[in-house]
Formats: C-alpha cells, sequence, structure tokens
C-alpha cells in the first residue's frame, strides 16, 4: 500500500526554515531557503549532487550555524515554548532538543561493540537508563524493525550484520528513543532492491506509528530513492542551484517536465546506487 501525504494544513508547525543562507569560501551553498514543515508530515528533499540536501539537514539539526536567515523548531521538552531558533540556543539546549529527535545516517553511523551497545547508549547517557530498563527496550526496538531480540542477537557485533541489517538496527536505535520526528539522510543509497523494499515498509510503518499520547510523528528524509517516494508518495521538495526549486505533491513532481525536474528524477536509480552524493 502506498502511503499519503495527506496532513492538515493548519497542524502545528514542527519545523520552520526562513531565508537560510550558507557559503563555504565562494561556495554558495543555500541562497535563500524557505520551507515549513508541519507536525506529521512525510517529507523528502531531493536534488542533484552538492544542491545542499545534506547543508540543510545540517543547519536543521542546529550542526551548522547559517550565514543568514534562521531555523526554528518546537521544543518538545517544553512543548508551551513557542518555536526556537537555533542559532540562538547553546550546545546544552541543542542537545535537549535531540532527545525528542531520532536521525538514521546515510552510513548508519554504528558504534563499536554489539547490537546491544548500539541501541543502550543514547539511553544510557540521555536518558539515564539502567540496563534492567534499557533490556527489554531493546528487544521492542529490535522486534519493530523485524530483527531477531533474543540474546545471542542482542551480543552479536555489529559488524556481522549485512547492509540491511545494520541499516534496520541503526532505524531500532533511533526509534528506541521514542522520537517526535525521525530524519533519514539516504536510506536505501547502496542497498538491494529487496533490502530497499524492507527499508520503504519500515519507514512508513514506523511513521504511522503514534507515540504516548497520540502524538503524530514528522518524518523528513533526504533521498535519490524514486522506488522510496512513490511509495510513500510525501510532500517532495527539491533543491536546485541553492534554493527551493520545487515543493509540492510528489505526483506532482513525478508529472513535471521541467528542464531540471526531469532529468533528475530519470537519474535517480543511478545516484542511489552510489554513496557520497549529496
Amino acid at each position: 500500500m502506498n502511503g499519503s501525504t495527506t496532513v492538515d494544513a493548519l497542524a502545528p508547525i514542527e519545523i520552520q526554515v526562513e531565508r537560510l543562507y550558507k557559503s563555504f569560501g565562494d561556495n554558495a551553498v543555500l541562497q535563500g531557503i524557505d520551507l515549513t514543515i508541519r507536525c506529521g508530515e512525510t517529507l523528502a528533499i531531493v536534488g542533484g549532487s552538492g544542491c545542499g540536501k545534506t547543508v540543510l539537514l545540517g543547519h536543521i539539526l542546529g550542526k551548522l550555524r547559517p550565514d543568514r536567515g534562521h531555523v526554528r523548531v518546537v521544543d518538545h521538552g517544553d512543548p508551551a515554548l513557542p518555536l526556537r531558533a537555533l542559532d540562538e540556543l547553546d550546545s546544552f539546549a541543542i542537545d535537549r532538543l535531540h532527545q525528542h529527535w531520532g536521525v538514521v545516517f546515510q552510513r548508519n553511523a554504528l558504534f563499536s561493540g554489539s547490537v546491544y551497545d548500539n541501541i543502550a547508549l543514547w539511553l544510557k547517557e540521555v536518558r539515564q537508563l539502567d540496563d534492567d530498563v534499557i533490556v527489554p527496550i531493546a528487544r521492542r526496538s529490535l522486534t519493530a524493525v523485524g530483527l531477531d531480540c533474543d540474546d545471542e542477537f542482542l551480543r552479536m557485533d555489529h559488524l556481522e550484520l549485512s547492509g540491511g541489517m545494520a541499516k534496520r538496527l541503526a532505524i531500532a536505535r533511533a526509534i528506541a528513543m521514542e522520537p517526535v520526528v525521525l530524519f533519514y539522510d539516504e536510506p536505501t543509497t547502496g542497498l538491494d532492491p529487496a533490502s530497499s523494499a524492507q527499508i520503504h515498509q519500515l519507514i512508513q510503518q514506523t511513521h504511522d506509528t503514534r507515540l504516548a499520547g497520540g502524538i503524530a510523528r514528522t518524518t523528513i528524509i533526504i533521498t535519490h530513492d524514486k522506488d522510496l517516494l512513490l511509495r510513500l508518495r510525501p510532500r517532495t521538495v527539491m533543491l536546485h542551484d541553492g534554493r527551493v526549486f520545487f515543493d509540492g505533491p510528489f505526483a506532482a513532481f513525478e508529472r513535471d517536465r521541467s528542464e531540471v525536474i526531469r532529468p533528475y528524477f530519470d537519474q535517480m536509480p543511478v545516484l542511489n546506487r552510489r554513496t557520497g552524493t549529496n
């Protein structure tokens, strides 16, 4: 079943990017990005190599500071507060925001050690939880992503996992924190078609799972994966020359015949087989 992009236009704003500019030396990467992401939305950010997708994600995560403009986000630790401008926060405040976010990196960024070590580290450091509390959380998270959850698998070194299993572990680690917002950076790049299809389904299922209190999860995906877009049919944002060139439903993106979108759309399968193409 395909996903749906239907989100109430009056849903609360989760992330707001306002006139964002960023250059590295003479390379102007972002040149006035405006983007509003609402609670419960699935949004895909696409575009050719070097268009600024990863730089935009770095600003949204608070890892980069803009030359001009702002990124404002909801503080789920104190939702009564208005949107917080990341460039006005110190590292401690940004770390507090990250307690409610989950990030699945392109190369998984798994830690040294076992499957359990990978899930437990953030729960220990951020949530200050003990092993007796973490073990059932780890088992639930692994089950949710279709991995084994017995003691033998928990003890397995992450280097023994296949590419698809490593990606699933990265997602399990992210959802163990029960994030309100999930970010995926090229989640299927380099995976075989069968593993990619499993990740597509997992992303959809994870997005559709409501959090405590019925809170809807927001999902943001950087991708070249055309099949993922065909399945999820998210709101699609294409960056080009440092600006938002397209912002709308995937169906409209798929039909667009512009000289910018069409060549990129046709090239997406090739780009998705590569690595490091942001």
